[in-house]
């Protein structure tokens, strides 16, 4: 059986006994170039490299070429992708910082709003066009023609009919409640004709009320408005102006107060109102010139008022407070007049109002806002007109008002 020989041993190996381990391979002198490294080795020796430009510069930090507009190139990593810039963050921190200093400075940044419409205003001829103008320094509180009621309780009053509330009626003595309902709304329309109807107000005849009223008490009222004295004078029972001398600014009365009632026993039904009306007005013509027969009184002879509508003149107010009673007899045990009116006792407070009078109308006092002279020195009482608690009484000498 034919033997396999072992084969000839191969010349001296110089790398026999080589162990190519770790220490082999960091001892190495020389290491195999890649692959693409002998590529470009070989196309080098057939066409060298051309330098660039930027690359043969000497700077050892060159600085990145400009675009157009002086616009530097967008930044790149180590890996030559494109930097992006986190835009977001410092925005907010701007917007939060606006945000903050504007809550912080509210009223700066009111003035400065106010500021730029004002020269916006100046700038296209609107009103307030003058940079110089002084800027309005009108006191709020002061009664205007377009603000009649400023700086009075009476501005949050109701106005005429309305503020006069009946109470809820009831059967009192020998009146059932609808009949007391009747009465009760009879004084009501009574209190309208005289003291908020504007023909009664700018000084007509209130021949209405003169109606409603039975023989006695429409008498009385008749001989005040026909021959008005210092004792009979008709602003008692109503309110009225004359035209020559107060004008009504607006057909508007505000009014407060309370109507009660009570039995009388056998007379019968009393009805008690007590009232505050409030009036504005302007001075007429003959605002503060004597009537025929009467000294000015004051500082001296005041003279007529010129006056235009809608100049901003300040306007007065009158403040008039009345008690009335009218009693409704029982048709029963007296003779009476059905479905009239007896006025059995009355009592008036003119707020404003000249101290001297007996003319038939109310006459404003306008004499400290129009220069006029006064007719007597206010030597009374302070009081208030709009306490509905004061008591009426015939107290000498002419008054003061807190407040008008």
């Amino acid at each position: 059986m034919p033997i396999v020989e072992d084969p000839a041993p191969r010349p001296d190996d110089p790398f026999d006994g080589l162990v190519l381990d770790e220490d082999f391979v960091r001892g190495a002198a020389v290491k195999e170039q890649s692959g693409r490294a002998r590529m470009l080795a070989a196309k080098w020796k057939r066409q060298p490299p051309q330098p660039e430009p930027w690359r043969a510069s000497a700077d050892p930090a060159p600085s990145a070429p400009r675009r157009r507009f002086g616009r530097r190139p967008k930044p790149v990593d180590p890996w030559g992708r494109r930097r992006k810039r986190n835009w977001q963050t410092p925005l907010f921190v701007v917007l939060a910082a606006a945000v903050t200093l504007a809550a912080l400075n509210v009223d700066r940044l009111h003035g400065w709003y106010e500021r730029g419409r004002d020269s916006s205003a100046a700038s296209a001829g609107g009103p307030g066009a003058s940079a110089t103008a002084a800027p309005p320094t009108a006191d709020p509180d002061t009664p205007t023609v377009e603000r009649p009621w400023a700086g009075s309780p009476a501005d949050t009053w109701k106005a005429g009919a309305d503020a006069l509330v009946l109470p809820e009626a009831k059967a009192v003595g020998v009146f059932d409640k609808e009949e007391v309902a009747d009465l009760l709304a009879e004084v009501r329309q009574y209190l309208v004709l005289t003291n908020v109807d504007p023909k009664t107000i700018r000084g007509e005849t209130p021949a209405a009320a003169l109606a409603m009223l039975d023989r006695g008490s429409r008498a009385d009222l008749e001989k005040a408005l026909a021959h008005p004295t210092a004792d009979l004078d008709a602003t008692t029972w109503l309110s009225r102006f004359d035209p020559r001398r107060a004008v009504p600014v607006t057909d508007v009365v505000k009014a407060q107060g309370t109507m009660t009632f009570e039995s009388d026993g056998d007379r019968g039904l009393m009805v008690h109102t007590d009232y505050i009306f409030v009036y504005a007005l302007r001075p007429g013509p003959d605002a503060g010139a004597p009537r025929p027969g009467q000294s000015a009184g004051g500082s001296g002879t005041a003279k007529p008022v010129a006056w235009k509508a809608g100049d901003g003149t300040r306007v007065e107010r009158e403040i008039v407070r009345r008690q009335q009673d009218f009693r409704f007899y029982n048709p029963d045990r007296y003779k009476v007049q059905r479905g009239k009116l007896f006025l059995h006792k009355w009592l008036a407070d003119l707020g404003n109002n000249v101290c001297a009078t007996g003319s038939g109308y109310l006459e404003t006092d306008f004499s400290i806002d129009f220069g006029l002279g006064t007719d007597e020195p206010h030597t009374g009482p302070t009081v208030d007109p709009y306490d509905p608690n004061r008591k009426l009484d015939d107290h000498e000498g002419c008054g003061t008002l807190s407040r008008i």
